[in-house]
């Protein structure tokens, strides 16, 4: 989920698609396009997504960032995308992508999970606020858009099972959307402040580690029962790092941890 800016909103491809508004789309494997969509893509990766893809390989989140994505800092950017790698072939193939169709489905990411139709949060700087678009968008070669069904994006979010990601994913953008600018002065996006961030949202099995193995709890008062949810519940510790971050980065309160 990117941040628009109002003046941005005319030249962005696809068509905005509003609350009440309806776009026809199905895809099955009778479409003579199924799984053309599954190749050679730039497909970003969300904390959540990596969450639900290392659960489903039975892997941590340390060997799936080994494994499969490419962390990519671009010029002008302060915090990293993560991108899935695609397969070493001909058509770079989504890696789980098999014969059968994909083999991760019910854990695939964020984006493929609410795929023809695209999220953004339109921002207005000069009231501050910022409320979620979204855009029906998509290729050319995809057949899925001529079929009969009939959804709104709330009614397609609800039958793909997308209203969690959708919910973890805008969170992380209110995150994600603070490294506008630099906040990490001389050391850069490069820096141990930069790499601790990352981990707490991208490296949870990491991040547990560092919460349990340091004196974190001795520094910080946690209750005991969000503590003891800490230790084994994956959600639970994405969204404490993600309050994590924005206390870590820019001071921002939050009521789970507390200064000691």
């Amino acid at each position: 989920m990117k941040s628009i800016r109002i003046d941005e909103m005319d030249r962005l491809p696809g068509r905005r698609v509003a609350e009440d508004e309806t776009f026809c789309f199905a895809c099955h494997d009778g479409l003579t396009c199924f799984n053309r969509c599954c190749r050679n893509l730039n497909l970003f990766l969300y904390p959540y997504d990596v969450l639900r893809l290392k659960n489903a390989l039975g892997i941590t989140s340390g060997e799936f960032l080994d494994r499969h994505v490419d962390v990519v800092l671009r010029d002008g950017n302060y915090f990293p995308d993560v991108l899935l790698t695609m397969a070493d072939n001909a058509e770079r193939t989504c890696p789980f992508l098999d014969a059968a169709g994909c083999r991760v489905y019910t854990d695939r990411p964020d984006t493929c999970r609410t795929f023809p139709v695209e999220h953004g949060r339109l921002y207005d700087a000069a009231s501050g606020r910022a409320e979620v678009v979204h855009f029906f968008r998509p290729p050319d070669f995809c057949m899925g858009q001529h079929e009969t069904p009939r959804w709104t994006p709330k009614t397609w979010a609800a039958d793909q099972e997308a209203r969690r990601y959708n919910a973890m994913t805008s969170r992380w953008a209110d995150i994600k959307g603070r490294f506008s600018e630099n906040p990490w002065g001389a050391s850069g996006a490069s820096g141990q402040q930069a790499k601790m961030a990352f981990m707490a949202v991208y490296n949870i099995d990491g991040f547990r580690e560092f919460l349990f193995d340091s004196s974190f709890f001795k520094r910080f008062a946690v209750k005991p029962d969000l503590k003891r949810r800490l230790s084994r519940d994956d959600e639970v510790l994405l969204g404490f790092g993600f309050d994590w971050v924005a206390f870590f980065v820019w001071g921002v309160p939050s009521k789970r941890m507390r200064p000691r």
